[in-house]
């Protein structure tokens, strides 16, 4: 039992956090040129990772987060393939535990909130083991010559121990960009993966099915080919008569309508990030001095998304898990043929497939593009699983319920671990000597006010990304990046776009990187 003088249980966990290897904080001013340098530096390097196969991995191997690849980051079969995924999954946990007040850190304290920081990171390397194990023994097989040369047991262990790796390996990347780049590393990797799959998605040459020759209904993978292709070769009959419309329009692997989408949700994204509420201040001494305090639409930022995102990958990574997993499976209520076996309510596979097609975990998976409901309803057919029109629209509308509401909650979760709730802007804007005009200087009265802006905007913004995101996702995006993971990388970029205006404005003005608190 921890019997010490600090608030929290978590200050038992020091003696690890002190002696965690991670990226050592800059103790300098950072020229902008040498943060650009790490970050290109960076990305090169993450690229490259997506491109480093699994050694002695089988050519049968599943891919688990394969509905969630844009998001999770990586890439399939690499060593990067469990992404991001451990890293988000310790920030989940860390966050809940917060808001339900497990943990007793005061965050606004920095030693509270370094030792919040620092469990966060061990709990990274706790989860690294449990995502990438559970994958391994079933659905990430080494190859025989591998079994043959070093047993099953060791096999295995060298594919563990190459997730292992490359998942650290991301988290020390995400560290030294925040530390000594621009950005956050895990943003840098979403939008990097996110504008790959568009770009291949909207321009890609290749028929979609690979080594056959073009036609009407084998057309060029991406939609900008594919247009000019059934427009220059298809004759009117065959655009009418043969489904041509149809298939440029919404069965198409990037259809028009997913192009569509993509524009949609840029346009929209890109006006609610610049979409902002302020707040009139006045300097107490400094008479006719004003300013304004901006409080974003977005101002919860996409980080909700991402974190609800990671929830749902992992719901269908166990659930899978527990369906087909030759040990899980056994497992009491939760697996496939366990005693009192539930998993037929929790979450039903078909054999070699990673999505859901029953159960809980269907209704809470992604909605894919037309195909997955509209399609069905314009042919008054179920889908592919079987599922009726009306199970279908459940499915639609529980998972954009879903996107909604878990949005939200990680909104509110994410402000309050931030340094970004009500009682933290009301000290920053008390530190820099301002006030609002026709109150007085007080912190509990500006918390006051603020409290009837900052809440229902942080509220707010966590349903508008998640009902952006979850719109997105049903209508289809190119390149199959997913709605949700187009709304991450257009905010991104913008985001990042804002950070390099603001990191060159503080290198020419040396008394605004004072004014940012910045070294």
């Amino acid at each position: 039992m921890w019997s010490g003088d600090q608030s929290s249980r978590l200050y038992a966990l020091s003696r690890f956090v002190d002696v965690y290897p991670t990226i050592t904080k800059p103790e300098r001013h950072v020229r902008f040129n040498e943060k650009m340098w790490t970050t290109t530096f960076v990305l090169i390097i993450y690229f490259a990772m997506t491109n480093v196969m699994l050694f002695g991995l089988s050519g049968q191997a599943l891919d688990l987060f394969s509905g969630f690849r844009s998001i999770m980051a990586g890439a399939s079969g690499t060593i990067m393939h469990l992404g991001i995924g451990p890293i988000v999954t310790g920030s989940i946990i860390m966050q809940l535990f917060a808001g339900a007040k497990i943990i007793r850190l005061d965050l606004s304290n920095s030693e509270d909130k370094a030792m919040y920081q620092g469990v966060q990171k061990l709990l990274v390397l706790i989860m690294i083991p449990i995502e990438s194990i559970p994958q391994t023994y079933g659905f990430l097989d080494p190859s025989e010559w591998l079994i043959d040369a070093y047993g099953l047991g060791w096999a295995n262990f060298v594919i563990v121990a190459q997730l292992f790796a490359g998942s650290y390996l991301v988290f020390l990347l995400d560290e030294l960009v925040s530390k000594w780049g621009i950005g956050s590393g895990i943003s840098l990797f979403i939008a990097a993966g996110v504008a790959q799959s568009t770009f291949v998605g909207t321009l890609s040459p290749l028929a979609t099915t690979t080594g056959a020759p073009y036609s009407i209904q084998n057309p060029p993978s991406g939609t900008l080919p594919m247009i000019f292709y059934m427009f220059r070769e298809s004759s009117n009959y065959e655009m009418i008569q043969a489904n041509g419309f149809e298939v440029m329009l919404l069965t198409h692997v990037n259809p028009v309508a997913a192009l569509v989408s993509s524009i949609i949700v840029f346009l929209v994204v890109a006006y609610a990030e610049s979409s902002k509420l302020e707040l009139p201040l006045t300097h107490g001494k400094v008479r006719g001095h004003r300013g304004k305090y901006p409080i974003r639409l977005v101002y919860a930022s996409n980080i909700p998304v991402i974190l609800m995102a990671a929830l749902l990958a992992n719901i269908n990574m166990f659930t899978l898990l527990f369906w087909s997993h030759p040990t899980l499976s056994q497992t009491p209520i939760l697996g496939q043929n366990g005693w009192m076996s539930a998993s037929a309510f929790i979450g039903t596979y078909e054999p070699g497939q990673t999505t859901a097609s029953g159960g809980f975990a269907w209704y809470a998976s992604m909605v894919n593009g037309v195909n997955d409901w509209l399609i069905p309803l314009l042919n008054q057919q179920g889908d592919v699983f079987g599922h009726s029109l009306t199970q279908i629209m459940v499915h639609v509308v529980f998972y954009v319920a879903l996107m909604t509401v878990g949005s939200m909650v990680f909104a509110k979760f994410w402000i309050d671990t931030t340094n970004m709730g009500t009682k933290d802007v009301a000290k920053q804007i008390e530190r820099t000597g301002m006030q609002i005009p026709g109150f007085r200087k007080n912190p509990k009265v500006l918390e006051k006010i603020l409290e009837n802006y900052i809440p229902p905007v942080t509220y707010f913004s966590g349903a508008f990304v998640g009902l952006l995101a979850a719109g997105a996702d049903l209508l289809g995006t190119v390149g199959n990046a997913t709605g949700t993971g187009l709304l991450l990388a257009v905010g991104i970029i913008l985001r990042t776009y804002e950070q390099i205006q603001k990191e060159q404005a503080m290198e020419m003005h040396p008394m605004i990187r004072q004014f940012f608190g910045a070294e």
